[in-house]
């Protein structure tokens, strides 16, 4: 069978066409922007594909084509589909027909962590022999790939809230009737698509109804918006992580970096990994609840998480240039930003720390975290904001308030600048999008050459 993919640079899309590649269609796709990671994965599969959405590409026409949810009525490759009839269906459905049907899915959803717990929680279960499939919207390091279909029940999947198509407004995870879900946490993200966060915990909502009554819920006790999801109804067992809950850790190290683990006050063992921060505490205290509910014991599960590897563009470390260490990171909500820059700050201690920051996902275009940005870098000793012209709101406004030495630029040259005059051998600097933010890691790291 022929598959078209459209949109298939974004990381669920592409992910999706490694699935369906295994799964032996001839699958080919496009995108308006092609890059990396995401391009030279597909590539390495031996995907083809188009720049841009010119309907010729449509012809001979595919079997299917899948729609990502990057696009939208008025794109001339949708209109050809519509207009000449062809079959179409979003990607979520897509997964949920022809790979997750008959499986024990485990989910991972909440606004922070997903990536990085789906990958944890991927690797625990290889690490236990389970051999599971993924789909998880990144690559994890233990494995160099973000998806396979696996030869086993089991099969993790990144549980995103974001809508599935221009034609289904639902969540995507609304599709993938998880039999062991994690709610990592809910804050308000995706201003472009939900006006509120009671919006969001609607969707949440829905992910809980179709839990079964023999699966798992988990999620942690300091999250008054779950705690609200939970409160609408719920049918399945939960099991709680963090203070008070059920699985508890106690820090053995200020960074996160090593901690033991109780489950119900008994102590189960001592991670010792190359993470760092709370948030990364509180994703692996999951990962466990979610491993042990398929059955993968603590300690082994533990030995898992502490041959981890994280997940490309994850506080990833991608040069070190005359003493300066350059890291490439996808925070773009101020929870996450602070929450990275926590846990760098905890392992370099006082050395000096430059924060880079694109605020490039759809909420932030519509300025709906501006107001937590400026305290979301205390950690770091300098940051430089860019604001590209069509960004819409004022950044430097928003920043100026910033208790942090700031600087605002408007182009990458600027920002090189800025960077170079202020670091010296010791120096860490994070650069912080959840786009490619124009090669900008490779050119600085040259300038700084």
């Amino acid at each position: 069978m022929h598959i078209h993919i459209l949109g298939i640079c974004g990381t669920f899309m592409g992910s999706l066409a490694v699935l369906a590649k295994e799964l032996g269609h001839h699958v080919t796709g496009s995108d308006a922007n092609v890059y990396p990671p995401m391009s030279t994965q597909l590539q390495a599969q031996g995907i083809e594909l188009t720049q841009g959405y010119d309907p010729a590409q449509l012809d001979p026409a595919p079997d299917v084509v899948v729609i990502g949810n990057a696009l939208s009525r008025g794109n001339p490759a949708v209109e050809y589909v519509l207009n000449k009839g062809l079959p179409y269906v979003s990607g979520p459905q897509w997964l949920a027909d022809h790979v997750l049907q008959g499986r024990w899915v485990l989910a991972v959803a909440g606004t922070h962590g997903k990536t990085t717990t789906s990958s944890m929680l991927a690797w625990v279960l290889e690490h236990a022999g389970m051999a599971p499939g993924f789909l998880i919207g990144g690559v994890p390091q233990n494995f160099a790939v973000s998806a396979r279909l696996g030869d086993t029940p089991f099969f993790v999947v990144e549980a995103d809230e974001y809508d599935s198509a221009f034609f289904d407004k639902r969540s995507k995870f609304v599709h993938y009737r998880p039999r062991t879900a994690i709610l990592n946490n809910l804050e308000f993200d995706h201003a472009d698509i939900f006006p509120d966060l009671p919006a969001i915990e609607r969707q949440f909502h829905h992910l809980v109804r179709t839990i079964p009554s023999e699966g798992l819920v988990i999620h942690p006790t300091t999250e008054p918006a779950l705690q609200r999801v939970i409160e609408m109804g719920c049918w399945t067992p939960v099991q709680t992580t963090g203070e008070g809950g059920q699985w508890q850790a106690r820090l053995l190290s200020d960074d996160g970096s090593r901690f033991e683990v109780l489950f119900e006050g008994v102590v189960q063992g001592t991670v010792e990994w190359d993470m760092t921060g709370q948030h990364n505490v509180a994703n692996a205290l999951a990962t466990l609840a979610a491993a042990r509910h398929v059955g993968v014991v603590p300690s082994m599960a533990i030995d898992g998480l502490s041959a981890f590897k994280s997940v490309k563009r994850r506080m990833e470390k991608v040069a070190e240039v005359k003493g300066v260490t350059i890291y490439d990171d996808f925070a773009h909500h101020p929870t996450a930003i602070a929450t990275t820059l926590d846990g760098l700050r905890k392992r370099i201690g006082d050395a000096p720390l430059v924060a880079i920051i694109e605020p490039r996902s759809n909420s932030m275009k519509l300025g709906a975290h501006r107001d937590g940005l400026p305290q979301s870098v205390v950690q770091a000793d300098h940051v430089v904001w860019y604001a590209p012209a069509n960004l819409g709101w004022d950044l430097a406004a928003t920043v100026a308030s910033s208790p942090v030495s700031t600087r605002v630029c408007d182009s990458l040259d600027a920002i090189i600048a800025d960077v170079k005059t202020r670091v010296k051998p010791g120096t860490h600097v994070v650069i912080m999008s959840n786009g490619g933010f124009g090669g900008l890691h490779g050119k600085l790291a040259d300038a700084l050459q």
